[in-house]
């Protein structure tokens, strides 16, 4: 019986997706509930199941297609037998064929072939004639193993020059130019970072914080936390407990704009943004003022891991509160991160370096970190989103307030 494969509702608001990756080929077959093709929506890249055993019969969308939800990308014959895999997904030729054929009738005889002309016509002139290849151009073409034919040749009269060789040596190999389609993953957040940027009113502001507290304590800890949690302590997990405290204490930088209403959040859900297989992605740490600093790290951890997979689900990617986002992990020195819409503030936090910073007055050597706080300033003004990052200053340079929930 031949069953339709269709997209399904893949997560609100989400009306077509991307065709990625065939996993099974035609002809092949499949298993009930066995991954047939990646989706690209978005949000996330998922694998939609066979609903039936038998064999993939006709695929009617190829990668790359963009296609509606409820549109039929593939049919199926449930029950029939396939060939096991995609390399044999051509159907196989009808066995002994060659002994129930009957033999071919025999040709009929070809017509006399007609003489050729005594003379043959004249071929036209070439529109181009070859160009002139001066003696060290010649040599040139000898030592790059290149041809004449390749390479332009722009001196007077059409003379292949030793330079043109040699500009035509260091070229890149390949294409000059690429043409490929955006992904809808990619689309989206082109297309909510312009959205950002146009909607809210959007400023800066800038710290930096002395990471020698949160340093010593990891290093005392290190050996003991991973035994005990299987992860190691992070710098995050410091940043996520200093921003909740931060957040309760001016919880204008929690809410978000609806409408002509402030909405006030009395939850802390932290968006996490790490580098997954398709792009940047923002997991949510949800109730992270119940998390302990153990809890953060295993749950980030889980985060990065399913992100270069493309597993993360639609749900772990909506409804955060505020975001922190480390571009300190490239080697990023300083950044104007961009909020992630409707929220209100995005944290960013960038590489340690150590560099000689004045301290009672002694110049002494410390390792460092800039700390960025993008906010909407429609909402927050600059004493809240000053005293907000001050505050998560004085917390990561003194970590045991945060240990003692002080």
């Amino acid at each position: 019986m031949a069953v339709e494969l269709r997209i399904p509702e893949v997560g609100e608001s989400i009306s077509e997706v991307q065709i990625g990756s065939w996993l099974k080929a035609e002809g092949e077959h499949v298993e009930r509930d066995e991954a047939l093709v990646e989706i690209e929506s978005d949000k996330a890249t998922l694998e939609l199941p066979s609903p039936v055993a038998g064999r993939i019969e006709k695929i009617l969308k190829k990668k790359g297609d963009v296609v509606k939800v409820g549109e039929l990308i593939a049919m199926l014959a449930e029950g029939a037998a396939g060939v096991k895999s995609a390399a044999s997904g051509a159907p196989a030729p009808a066995a002994n064929a060659s002994k129930t054929a009957p033999p071919p009738a025999s040709a009929p005889a070809a017509p006399p072939a007609r003489s050729a002309p005594a003379t043959a016509p004249a071929l036209p002139p070439s529109s181009a004639a070859p160009p002139r290849i001066m003696p060290a151009a010649q040599r040139a073409l000898a030592q790059s193993g290149l041809s004449a034919a390749s390479v332009p040749a722009t001196g007077p009269g059409g003379r292949l020059l030793k330079e043109d060789v040699l500009a035509q040596q260091n070229r890149p190999a390949g294409p000059e130019e690429e043409v490929v389609p955006m992904s809808p993953f990619r689309a989206r957040i082109a297309e909510r970072l312009k959205e950002a940027q146009s909607t809210a009113a959007l400023l800066t502001t800038f710290n930096e914080v002395d990471m020698s507290g949160v340093i010593a304590v990891r290093e005392d800890l290190r050996e003991a936390f991973q035994e005990r949690y299987g992860v190691k302590l992070g710098f995050m997990s410091f940043f996520v407990k200093a921003s909740v405290d931060a957040l309760m204490h001016y919880p204008m930088v929690n809410a978000e704009i609806r409408g002509r209403d402030i909405v006030y959040k009395n939850h802390y859900d932290i968006g996490i943004a790490v580098g997954g297989g398709k792009g940047l992605v923002v997991p949510v740490l949800r109730g992270a003022d119940r998390l302990s600093f153990a809890e953060i790290e295993v749950a980030i951890a889980d985060f990065a891991g399913r992100a270069k997979e493309n597993k993360l689900d639609l749900e772990e990617l909506k409804g955060g509160t505020f975001t922190i986002s480390n571009g300190g992990v490239y080697g990023s020195l300083l950044s104007t991160p961009i909020v992630n819409p409707p929220q209100s503030g995005i944290l960013g936090l960038h590489a340690i370096h150590k560099r000689p910073v004045a301290i009672d007055d002694q110049v002494v050597i410390r390792p460092m970190m800039y700390v960025a706080l993008t906010y909407d300033h429609r909402i927050i003004d600059g004493r809240e989103s000053v005293t907000f990052l001050r505050h998560v200053k004085e917390l990561i340079e003194h970590p045991t307030r945060m240990l003692l929930g002080i």
